[in-house]
Order: C-alpha cells, then sequence, then structure tokens
C-alpha cells in the first residue's frame, strides 16, 4: 500500500467526500442502480451540510488521505454511528477507483471497528447492495458474514435491496 494516513476527517473536507462519493458512485454503481435512483441517493446521502451535521453529532467519520504529496489527498472514507445497544452501524465506506486493491478499506474497518470497541459495542453491521458481488466480496473477506435481507423504499420510486453483513468486534 502506497503511504496512506488514516485520521479524522476534517469539516473543511466534506466538500471533497461529496465530490469523491459523486465521481465513485458514478463509475461503480451503473449496471447496479439506474442514473437516477444514484442521483437520487447521492442528493439524499451526500451533502457537505449532512456530512458537518453527521460529525458534529459525534459519529466516526474518518479520512483516508495519500501522504508524501504537497497537499494530501482524500483517497478514502468511512461514517459509521451507533445503531441499537451493542451494534455499530458501519455507514458509509468508500475509496477512491485509483487507490482500491492497497488495503485501505481494510484498514478503514480495522480503525472503525477499533474506535466502536473503545466505545462498548461489540457488532459492526453493514448493509450493501445485493447486486454489489465486488462489495460483498471484500467484506466477506474483512471477516463480515451475511446475517440477513433488507428491503427499503427510500422514495423517489427507489428500493435498496441490500444484505445486512455483521462482525463481532474483539
Amino acid at each position: 500500500m502506497d503511504e496512506i494516513e488514516i485520521g479524522p476527517l476534517r469539516l473543511d473536507e466534506a466538500e471533497a467526500v461529496v465530490d469523491l462519493a459523486g465521481r465513485i458512485w458514478r463509475a461503480h454503481y451503473p449496471g447496479i442502480l439506474s442514473l437516477e435512483q444514484i442521483d437520487h441517493m447521492l442528493e439524499q446521502r451526500y451533502r457537505p451540510v449532512l456530512v458537518r451535521q453527521f460529525i458534529a453529532r459525534g459519529d466516526i467519520w474518518l479520512a483516508a488521505r495519500a501522504a508524501g504529496l504537497e497537499k494530501p489527498e482524500l483517497v478514502g472514507f468511512a461514517h459509521g454511528h451507533p445503531i441499537d445497544e451493542g451494534d455499530y452501524k458501519l455507514d458509509k465506506l468508500y475509496v477512491d477507483l485509483d487507490w482500491q486493491r492497497q488495503g485501505i478499506g481494510g484498514a478503514l474497518i480495522d480503525e472503525v471497528a477499533a474506535r466502536a470497541s473503545r466505545r462498548g459495542f461489540t457488532r459492526l453491521v453493514l448493509r450493501v447492495n445485493r447486486r454489489n458481488q465486488q462489495a460483498i466480496d471484500a467484506y466477506l473477506k474483512q471477516g463480515f458474514t451475511v446475517a440477513t435481507i433488507h428491503l427499503e423504499d427510500i422514495g423517489g420510486g427507489h428500493v435498496m435491496d441490500d444484505y445486512v453483513m455483521t462482525k463481532a468486534l474483539t
């Protein structure tokens, strides 16, 4: 893995998260989701004001930055928050397409898991589109298992058809 620094996302990086998410979603999800659903979900979940609100409420937001550059470049991010007693949701995990398969996603998962465990949580939970085999395989490699299926109407005529995956925290 190239030199990558993982640390808390800064408030001034909210726009970079939104930009990176848009690039990743528009490159990765066609064929899995319609372009209309991609735009709908990006609008729902990726606005700088939302990122800042989630940081302010105490959610874990981590940035993966390529080091050794004049200005470290955001190449990935993760977001997690409590959902139930003992359960911590890994809500977002994305790595720039040019930086994938270098261990960055695994490092972000490990750091979210460590921080959640220090807060007393015993399990990571995530949802992944059932047609996103690349992500499912990556999560299985990281020790997650499929727990159930979750269907959710998210408005605009769109449905999320996900696996719920879990991983015990030690």
